[in-house]
């Protein structure tokens, strides 16, 4: 039986899978813990991927190839001797909002949108870049490339890394990514399928260039670097990225074939078998809602990212900050486990009594709101009720991501049905508002690893030749049961609250 792992680089952890490549069906898994916190060293990622993969006997026999996808946007910068320089920058770490702000005044909103598909917020990685070039100047002229998570996990794969801890060493010119995690940088078109190496120049201060593979010419003395600051060469979606270094096999192991890898929401779609059509609501640590679309989309109003997918169409894309920690957060208010926390939502009518949670408890992404707070509103003595409070925390955090439908739509996609995915979705409760808050029918997809599912969909794909078509279980399907005032009465909330403003 052939096998292929896909892999799932997140926030909180690494997961692997190992699929049978002819059925899909999942044969064995591993998992391993990532470090809390909006800012990890590289490194950490790096051992949670091998523990994971022991777990997992990712790398035995049986396994003929392999794709990492990962959390998209985290800056990774590398000297010129492989080191990485200091820690990752996550995608949820804020401090770059001031950033964010500096470039758009700069560049201006609607010139950033037309070359780069997004409008810049503290997520991507140029503001992250950015914020590097004002608040540590001095270590811009030690960076040598700039890589994102699967790039470097992928590359550290292959056998590179730095001097003395990795079999090949430093030579940054065989980093590698694809197009799904490289439309998430802020200085790569999804139109042109280029870098814009003027933008990044801007970012930064200083020049840069794809990387060119091993055969390019390096400065005298710098090892595997050329003229510029390097970034990953974008692969293809079925191209492989070379193979995975034998030191890292099990004994007698023949060789396993590497895939381009992905940014972590193209990834799921991959796993889920989203078609043109199909918008994806994910209920994780950040709230995402994405559709698959034939066209680019260069959304000047700055909700709507227009990210590339990891099949060779598009994948126009909205976040939110708060996502599923908006019903640990309340759950943990009321003193009730998650089963509890669903019963306590069930018994509330649509609308929770008029009771409205803004759900900014992180700040916020979408709408740009990074020093906001969450709030409850219409608190009544007979409204204040542990039930309404349960119900308005699920319709609060589901009302920001019909909002962000709402923004797809208005960027041109057509959506025709809705995939609920994350750990949340299997609550009975965030499924019947879910039907109740969205106007289109719903779908819950069966628990699973999509993100490493559609890494391994990658890593099939890279290895037959063709994308494998794998069936997706489904545990509920719900026609559409819109109730309005739900959306009206948070959006009157929304507007009766004063935020701060972003600080520089």
């Amino acid at each position: 039986m052939a096998l292929v792992a896909g892999v799932d680089s997140s926030t909180q952890s690494c997961k692997v899978v190992v699929v049978d490549i002819e059925t899909g069906a999942e044969v064995r898994s591993g998992r391993a813990l990532h470090p809390e916190g909006t800012e990890v060293h590289p490194d950490a990622w790096w051992r949670a991927l091998l523990s994971a993969l022991e777990a997992a006997e990712g790398l035995g026999d049986g396994v003929e190839a392999l794709s990492v996808a990962g959390q998209q946007h985290g800056m990774v910068l590398l000297g010129r001797d492989g080191r990485v320089l200091r820690p990752a920058l996550l995608w949820n770490d804020t401090r770059s909002a001031g950033a964010a702000e500096a470039l758009i005044d700069e560049v201006g909103l609607e010139e950033l949108v037309a070359r780069t598909g997004l409008a810049p917020v503290a997520s991507f990685t140029s503001t992250k870049v950015r914020w590097v070039r004002d608040a540590e100047p001095g270590l811009v002229p030690e960076i040598a490339a700039v890589a994102l998570p699967h790039d470097w996990l992928t590359w550290r794969l292959r056998g590179y890394g730095p001097a003395g801890e990795s079999p090949l060493g430093p030579v940054l010119e065989e980093l590698v990514t694809d197009r799904s995690d490289a439309s998430g940088t802020g200085y790569w078109s999804p139109e042109t399928g280029a870098y814009d190496v003027d933008l990044f120049q801007q970012v930064l201060g200083r020049p840069a260039r794809e990387a060119a593979g091993a055969d390019a010419g390096t400065d005298e003395g710098a090892p595997g670097v050329s003229a510029g600051i390097l970034l990953p060469r974008v692969l293809a979606p079925e191209a492989p990225a070379g193979t995975v270094h034998h030191s890292y096999l099990a004994p007698g192991h023949g060789r396993i074939l590497l895939g381009a890898g992905a940014g972590d929401n193209a990834g799921a779609a991959l796993g889920l078998g989203a078609e043109e059509g199909d918008v994806v609501v994910s209920l994780g640590t950040s709230g995402t809602v994405f559709a698959v679309a034939p066209n680019p989309v260069a959304d000047t109003s700055g909700v709507v990212a227009g990210f590339a997918d990891a099949g060779g169409l598009f994948l126009p894309l909205v976040a939110t900050l708060n996502a599923a920690r908006v019903l640990s957060s309340v759950a943990g208010i009321l003193g009730v486990d998650h089963d509890e926390f669903a019963a306590l939502a069930a018994d509330a009518a649509p609308g929770s009594g008029g009771v409205v949670l803004v759900p900014y408890f992180e700040g916020e992404r979408t709408p740009n709101l990074p020093t906001a707070k969450a709030s409850f509103h219409n608190l009544s003595i007979a409204s204040s009720t542990r039930s309404n409070l349960a119900r308005a925390a699920i319709e609060g955090m589901l009302c920001g991501l019909a909002d962000a439908l709402d923004a797809v739509r208005a960027a041109g996609v057509t959506p025709r049905q809705l995939l609920l995915i994350g750990g949340a979705a299997q609550n009975t409760a965030v499924q019947q508002v879910a039907a109740q808050v969205f106007d289109l029918p719903l779908r819950v997809p069966a628990p699973g690893e999509y993100v490493a599912r559609g890494a391994a969909v990658q890593a099939a794909w890279a290895l037959a030749g063709s994308k494998p078509q794998w069936p997706v279980d489904t545990v509920q399907d719900r026609d559409a049961d819109h109730r309005p005032h739900i959306r009206e009465q948070y959006r009157t909330a929304v507007g009766a609250v004063v935020f701060q403003p972003v600080m520089a």
